[in-house]
This record gives structure tokens, C-alpha cells and sequence, in this order.
């Protein structure tokens, strides 16, 4: 634009952010803006310097603002500004995908080789991308040191709650978009939230859909080359056994091949990608899944999650503590496991015949207090000599980690290194009968409740 004529660009929401031309020397506001973050976005379009701008050795050293609505006077009355909802850009929602994946593969459920693998590969992207901002760009500078702390390969290895919300808020609204088809990045954007409801054990119901309905579409048009060399991932894309069975390692081929072939779709059903699946991503169960065995198991997961999580739940603080339960308390169980969580027939495909009171108690287990208390008259020297104490204490550390105890484990390691029951208790047959008589009632909590 330097050797070229004056140029005037007219705009409702498109140039005010995310563009960077060095030439801007005059902006002219002609809408009203409450959002201070978008405010300085928009004066942030005339701080890019330009060297021999209006001649050689003739820099841009200063750009202009008219400003026809009083923006200045509203933010000089109200510095922070009213914030309201912010869209977010196509490239800030993949770089926050990504994110929040990179965040997840770095529990403890996934440090094997394929994810730790898969994890780096995230990170040098998006570390590619930090790296790569203008730090001469004003939005940028205004946010330098998260621009620096993110550059850090370091920084990466053990993602915070702050960290994930800094990039977020800091970082990602900086991200320039690069020239990748753009119906492709809004497939990439499909399949990532699909796979981080995989790795966050949440529903991903619409995306799954809509990859579904595109595999379909795809299908009808096999005569494209492109379309027919990959005929075999979309049928397969479209069948229940693909989406109960399928890993994140699928997944990401499934986003590979397609958002090449999602170019070649009409118009009309290109539609499908310009949805937003916040809210449907955000919601852990909404009806029922797309299909009637969607992925069970992130219902296992969803399940283990929530008990952990709710321990001070009425029902499952007396289950873990060896109480009795009531009706009630059954009924509030069956009420999470069977409608909140999942449905009846989720938990029966996962667990079988087990009961839920059962279930609970195999999550959480029992505490260590309570067992202790159960058997306390057994834990004395005076009682029990120290090998029959060291039985007793394999039996508690066993229901404190399973929640309960078949009398047959009795026969099996570790306990039978001690030697057997009838053996360890040849002279004390009485204590033997009420240490199996704790057990008992330690197990027929977990079956009666109250009022039964």
C-alpha cells in the first residue's frame, strides 16, 4: 500500500481486531464500544510502526482517531468499560481446543508412549505459534510477559488452572490465523472438542453428529478420487461400533483425512460447521448420546469421577464410613448413576449385575477410621499375637482399598503367606468368629439399608 493510492476499508466488526496493516494512519469510529479489551483492539490497528512510510527515511511516527461516537469520553468516565460477550475467532476457539487437550493427556491416565507423544506434538505446535507473534505488534507487547512465559517449552510440561486461563485470556486472541482452508480449521474445530469430550469423559453428542452426517455426505459423492481412497474410514466413521470403540489416536486420523475432503461438500451442508458446540460440549449428559452405546467408557469414567469428586454425599459418605442406608439414600444413587451420569443401560453394559452400592463402595472404599474402629479390640498385643495382628491388619488395608471382602480372598495371597486362618487362630477359634463376623457386617452394609 505504500506506493499505491489512498485506501478506505468500511467495516462492522471484521477490521477492528485480529489485523494487522502497518500503513493505518487514521481510524474512524463510528459505533459505540463498551468492551475496554475491544477498544484497545481497535486503536491497537494504527500502532504498527512503518518504515519509509511517506518517503524514504519518512516513518510513520503517529495515526489519527476520529471518533464520532464518544467512545473516549465513555472509557475517560468509566476506565474498566462493560464487558460483554466477546466473540471468539475461529483461530483463538483451535488454539484453546488445544489447550485444554494438552491440559488433559497430562494426567496420570495417559503418560504412555503413544499420548506423552501426541502431547508433545500439540505443544510444538502451539509453542510455533506463540513464538511466532510480532512483538512489535501493540496487542502483542501490551501482554508481553505471557507472550515470554509461553515460549517457554518449560512452561508446558505441567499445564496450572492459571496457566490454562492465561493462554486463554492472554495469549489466544493474539494468535494471527494462518492461510489453512477455512472449512477445514472449522472441521478441526468439530473434532477437537470431539476429542476432548473423549479425554474429559463429557458428551460430545451435536459435533458427533455432524462428523457422522458429513461422512454421509462425503459418501454420495465416492466418484471424487480423494473421497474414494479414504471410502473405508467413512464407512466406518458412520457406524455405532466406530464411535464405542474409537481413541483419541482414531479421532485425530478421522479430523486428518476429512478436513481435506470437507472441501468438496455443497454449500448447504457447509452450514453445519459455522455452529458453535459450547453449550452442548458443556453439558455432561443432555438426553441421551447420539447413539444408544456412545463410548461407555467415558460413562465409567464420567461415574469413577463423580464419586470421588462427592464423597460427602449423604449416601456415599455412609457407604465409605460403614453406615447403613435408607431408601433414600438408594434412591439417590440409582437417581445419578442411572439418569445424571448415563443411563440404566450404560451402567448394566459397564458393570453387569454389580450392585450400585457395591459399585460405590469399589470407587471409594472404605475409611480407614471406620475399619480401624470395627476392629480395634483386635489391634492389642494383649489380644492377638503380632502375626495374628499383621493378618488382622492385611484384612483392613483390603476393605479400605476394595470396600469389601469376600471370605474366599481369605485363602489367597497376601494373605495365605501368613498361613491359613484355621492355622493362624488354631487356639483363639472365638476371635476368628468375631473377626469374620465384622466382616460381615462390614459387607451387609453395602446390600441392607434401613426400613428393609
Amino acid at each position: 500500500m505504500k506506493d499505491s493510492e489512498p485506501h478506505i476499508a468500511v467495516s462492522v466488526d471484521m477490521l477492528d481486531t485480529g489485523i494487522d496493516v502497518p500503513e493505518v494512519v487514521n481510524l474512524v469510529f463510528f459505533k459505540k464500544v463498551r468492551s475496554k479489551t475491544k477498544f484497545w483492539q481497535m486503536i491497537g490497528r494504527g500502532t504498527r510502526l512503518c518504515e519509509d512510510l511517506f518517503g524514504p527515511g519518512q516513518d510513520k511516527e503517529y495515526f489519527l482517531i476520529f471518533d464520532y461516537v464518544g467512545n473516549f469520553e465513555f472509557f475517560r468516565e468509566n476506565p474498566k468499560g462493560i464487558e460483554g460477550n466477546v466473540a471468539v475467532s475461529l483461530t483463538e476457539r483451535l488454539f484453546n481446543l488445544r489447550v485444554e487437550i494438552i491440559k488433559e493427556l497430562q494426567t496420570l491416565d495417559y503418560q504412555e508412549e503413544a499420548y506423552i507423544n501426541h502431547r508433545s506434538s500439540l505443544i510444538n505446535e502451539l509453542l510455533s505459534e506463540v513464538r511466532g507473534l510480532n512483538e512489535e505488534n501493540f496487542q502483542v507487547r501490551m501482554n508481553i510477559k505471557y507472550v515470554h512465559k509461553f515460549q517457554s517449552e518449560d512452561v508446558w510440561k505441567a499445564l496450572t488452572n492459571s496457566d490454562v486461563r492465561e493462554l486463554k485470556e492472554e495469549v489466544a486472541p493474539l494468535i494471527i490465523p494462518d492461510d489453512d482452508n477455512e472449512m477445514a480449521k472449522r472441521f478441526d474445530n468439530v473434532m477437537y472438542t470431539i476429542e476432548l469430550a473423549y479425554l474429559s469423559a463429557r458428551k460430545a453428542t451435536k459435533p458427533i453428529r455432524t462428523v457422522v452426517d458429513t461422512a454421509e455426505k462425503l459418501s454420495e459423492i465416492g466418484t471424487i478420487p480423494k473421497i474414494n481412497e479414504n471410502r473405508e474410514l467413512l464407512i466406518n466413521v458412520q457406524s455405532t461400533e466406530f464411535w464405542d470403540k474409537a481413541n483419541i489416536f482414531e479421532l485425530e486420523e478421522v479430523r486428518e483425512v476429512m478436513r481435506e475432503l470437507v472441501q468438496f461438500l455443497e454449500k448447504e451442508t457447509r452450514k453445519n460447521f459455522y455452529t458453535n458446540f459450547q453449550d452442548t460440549f458443556d453439558v455432561i449428559v443432555e438426553g441421551t448420546p447420539i447413539y444408544g452405546s456412545n463410548d461407555l467408557r467415558n460413562y465409567q469414567k464420567r461415574v469413577n469421577q463423580y464419586l470421588k469428586e462427592h464423597q460427602n454425599e449423604m449416601a456415599i459418605f455412609k457407604l465409605r464410613h460403614n453406615k447403613p442406608l435408607t431408601k433414600d439414600d438408594i434412591a439417590f444413587l440409582e437417581n445419578v448413576l442411572w439418569n445424571e451420569l448415563g443411563t440404566q443401560e450404560d451402567y448394566e453394559s459397564e458393570f453387569g449385575d454389580t450392585p450400585i452400592t457395591k459399585l460405590v463402595r469399589q470407587v471409594v472404599g472404605l475409611d480407614r477410621g471406620a475399619v480401624n474402629a470395627a476392629f480395634s479390640e483386635f489391634l492389642s498385643d494383649e489380644r492377638l499375637n503380632a502375626t495374628q495382628i499383621k493378618f488382622v491388619k492385611l484384612i483392613i488395608d483390603y476393605v479400605v482399598a476394595n470396600g469389601y471382602l469376600e471370605k474366599q480372598v481369605l485363602q489367597q495371597d497376601p494373605f495365605r503367606t501368613l498361613g491359613s486362618v484355621s492355622e493362624l487362630f488354631e487356639d483363639n477359634i472365638q476371635d476368628v468368629r468375631e473377626i469374620l463376623s465384622i466382616i460381615d457386617d462390614i459387607n451387609e452394609n453395602v446390600d441392607v439399608f434401613e426400613g428393609a
